[in-house]
């Protein structure tokens, strides 16, 4: 074994501890088996159910348009890239409230509805508005990943596939879409994960899952509630293993390239592309927002709220996110390299555990970390400060830098790695030189996922930040518990504006460069 494989696997081990301790907690509590059987299956088919369709939606969703952002000559696309991703910033509960309040008498939906003389929906309830208003804040999970892994691809193959007499639709479905499909599966898992530990959304929606379980039960009936969270840490655990094994080996390959060709002229099918853009972007954000906005005019009208009050949580969250990002992607490239340029069994249960760690609900991890750093003499200072609060994001949220970690290391061909060790001896330079700028762009991608996630985290945030440290998304929850919705829109907006600022200067602005 390596001392890559062997640091993997440590690093695997860390991630797996809120998991083990779960586990721990539910066999040392007990509980009525009864209870549990009589409680779990139907959340569960529920849970199952929702996690299904979203992730089958936005794999389509997200494919399509990394490939219209990044292959074609789709008009304003650089705008599109940027604005595509913003869905993904907006907490769940936000978005979901959002579409509430849009379809109620004199919401901006509600009314929209009357102007063309048709019906508003009067019930945005279960399961069809949860799958809708989930996928609409997820599918740039996909969308990232994939545009990194296009970005890497030498267009070259599509273009001799094109002169082979391959249609364009041809041409993607069996030539660029196999060397997607890791980044498809990697980003479609990230989904999945996400909606089985998601709770404010799909609470608000009327549509119980087993997070409802966990979170309505936790202090009532600890047992349940534990036992229903290792249904879950099983569930997550047994979708990533049925992710790895249908993706296969992770092996580099040899045709990835930086360089860049000649986009895809879509002639008349850039209005039906804009037109799905358009929408995609409608329901994701433009909806949305004005929502938010016509709740943030009232209050500002009214001079019941001050943007000034949010300067301070805007950069606490923009320093912890950020952060998070950059450490997150330092800890998982061990393993992404581990699984990709030496496949090992124990790498491979190391990235479980770290892809684990995801499906397990942000308050079950804050509520590990908690009572251990209480319970240990030499951790108990930790309790409630910076360190614990970004360690716990960088465990909640290193899987999602994962995936595009290992489509970033295959990135790098090996015929190129074996060249460059005649070339330069030093590795360092070598990393430096010839593997880095090969793999910027997915480690790039993979930061980026991380930092929005950590943007909208709100339960881990609750529990462990420190006295007086608030962030946007807690600002957001505590004006929704106080019944203030001009504050929770004011503050939304400007998560979603700072969201914007970061993501171009730290992710797309680099991505641009790398293009150029």
């Amino acid at each position: 074994m390596t001392l890559n494989q062997l640091l993997g696997l440590a690093i695997g081990l860390v991630f797996a501890g809120p998991a083990g301790f779960v586990v721990w907690r539910t066999v040392r509590l007990g509980g009525d088996l009864d209870d549990v059987l009589g409680q779990v299956p139907g959340p569960l088919w529920r849970t199952i159910q929702l996690s299904v369709l979203v992730s089958v939606t936005t794999a389509i969703v997200g494919t399509g348009l990394a490939w219209l952002t990044t292959r074609t000559d789709l008009p304003f696309r650089r705008f599109w890239r940027i604005a595509l991703v913003l869905p993904l910033v907006l907490p769940s509960f936000v978005g979901a409230a959002a579409f509430i309040a849009g379809l109620t008498p004199g919401g901006v939906i509600h009314d929209a509805f009357e102007a063309v003389g048709l019906t508003p929906p009067r019930r945005f309830r279960g399961l069809g508005a949860s799958w809708l208003v989930l996928s609409a804040f997820t599918y740039p999970y996909v969308l990232l990943p994939v545009s990194a892994r296009l970005a890497g691809l030498r267009p070259s193959l599509e273009e001799s596939g094109r002169l082979l007499g391959l249609s364009s639709t041809a041409t993607f479905f069996r030539v660029t879409m196999p060397q997607l499909r890791s980044a498809i599966l990697g980003g479609g898992l990230l989904v999945f994960l996400y909606t089985l530990s998601e709770f404010g959304a799909v609470q608000l929606l009327g549509f119980d899952t087993l997070t409802r379980v966990i979170f309505a039960t936790r202090q009532t009936n600890r047992a349940l509630s534990f036992a229903s969270a290792t249904v879950v840490l099983v569930l997550a655990i047994a979708v990533v293993s049925l992710e790895r094994s249908q993706r296969g080996r992770a092996t580099p390959d040899d045709r990835a390239s930086s360089a860049t060709g000649r986009p895809l002229e879509l002639g008349w099918r850039a209005a039906p592309a804009l037109a799905a853009c358009f929408t995609v972007l409608g329901v994701g954000l433009i909806v949305p927002l004005l929502s938010l906005g016509t709740w943030a005019r009232r209050g500002l009208t009214a001079g019941r709220v001050d943007l000034a009050d949010l300067v301070d949580p805007a950069i606490n969250t923009a320093t912890v996110s950020v952060l998070a990002a950059i450490l997150a992607v330092a800890v998982v490239l061990p393993i992404a390299l581990a699984t990709t340029r030496r496949p090992h069994r124990l790498s491979d249960l190391a990235a479980v555990s770290v892809v684990g760690g995801f499906a397990i609900p942000g308050l079950v991890i804050a509520l590990a970390l908690a009572v251990l750093t209480l319970n240990t003499p030499a951790l108990n200072s930790l309790y409630q400060t910076s360190t614990l609060l970004v360690f716990a994001y960088v465990v909640h949220f290193g899987s999602q830098a994962l995936a595009s970690n290992e489509a970033a290391v295959r990135a790098v061909p090996n015929g190129l790695r074996e060249s460059s060790r005649l070339l330069e001896p030093n590795p360092v330079r070598r990393i430096l030189r010839v593997d880095l700028p090969l793999m910027r762009p997915g480690l790039v991608a993979g930061g980026g996922l991380v930092m929005l996630s950590t943007l909208k985290e709100l339960p881990a945030t609750l529990l462990l930040s420190p006295i007086g440290f608030t962030t946007l998304s807690t600002e957001i929850w505590a004006s929704y518990e106080e019944g203030f919705y001009a504050a929770a829109g004011l503050a939304s907006l400007v998560l979603v504006a700072l969201s914007a600022l970061l993501t171009w200067a730290l992710v797309l602005r680099r991505s641009e460069a790398l293009r150029t």
